[in-house]
């Protein structure tokens, strides 16, 4: 690891926020837009972080950037894993490691789902971890990206978060354990060495008593494209859920659809409208 440039890392940030298009990253231009590429604030808000913060390092004036604060800025800006590792390196950190890329999303799945504002969908890594969230997805499944440490994993919260599984019906419940679970042992079993999934299930195990007994049965392969969620604003929606993964980043985008005229789309339809408000 070597020392932070931050006149390098100041002229990068500017370069790379000027050369891209508000619907580059899924923004409206709007009528009266005179700057070039993106505005500093509108790259915060993706990076969700403040604009003085974000400023003050375009500035070449602010303090080191943390891993997490350097990945958000990598997604806001859709660099590519070269120059991820780049900005990291400017930044005086170490280049993260590739042999699972854990937490970088790839420029071309960035695009997809800045292409679904209007549409629950969010991008997961092979470890059940979300990385990125439509408002709509906020809106439909809570806040997931803003999670930490063990939390972070999908399988950890559902069966050791308080409430966390209350999004689903009661009566799914016990066949989605089954599928939580069996999504894990796949993914433990391509990653065995992978530290943050063995402490899931090494955690999992001393504090679940309902997982430790589902994880005995070694079951595989339980994968279900359809769901049923249900909302405390607008009840039960029966989502179609569609995966489009990259296999060169290992991560997954989830797109959740209603069919069209259903009293689900037009629930989805709603929790749009929430999500906006929320974030507008």
């Amino acid at each position: 690891m070597t020392g932070m440039d931050r006149g390098q890392l100041a002229d990068l940030l500017r370069t790379r926020r000027e050369a891209l298009a508000p619907e580059d990253v899924g923004l409206p231009r709007g009528p009266r837009r005179r700057t070039a590429g993106l505005r500093r604030e509108e790259v915060a808000a993706l990076a969700q972080m403040s604009v003085d913060y974000y400023t003050r390092l375009e500035q070449g004036r602010g303090p080191q950037p943390s891993e997490p604060m350097l990945a958000a800025i990598s997604r806001a800006l859709r660099l590519s894993l070269d120059e991820r590792d780049h900005l990291f390196r400017l930044a005086g950190h170490g280049t993260p490691s590739r042999s699972v890329r854990l937490d970088h999303i790839s420029p071309g799945l960035m695009r997809v789902l800045d292409r679904l504002q209007d549409t629950p969908a969010q991008v997961m890594n092979v470890l059940g971890e979300t990385l990125v969230q439509t408002a709509a997805a906020v809106a439909m499944l809570g806040d997931q990206v803003g999670l930490d440490g063990l939390e972070r994993n999908a399988t950890y919260r559902f069966f050791a978060t308080p409430g966390a599984r209350e999004i689903y019906p009661e009566g799914d419940r016990d066949h989605l354990a089954r599928t939580f679970a069996s999504d894990l042992r796949e993914s433990l079993a391509r990653f065995p060495d992978e530290k943050r999934l063995r402490d899931v299930v090494d955690a999992l195990l001393e504090r679940s008593d309902e997982f430790a007994a589902i994880w005995s049965r070694h079951e595989v392969g339980r994968h279900h494209d359809q769901k049923r969620l249900l909302h405390p604003e607008v009840g039960i929606i029966d989502v179609h859920c569609q995966h489009l993964h990259d296999p060169s980043q290992l991560q997954t985008l989830l797109v959740f659809t209603a069919t069209p005229g259903s009293p689900s789309a037009e629930k989805l339809a709603f929790l749009d409208a929430i999500g906006r408000q929320r974030v507008g």
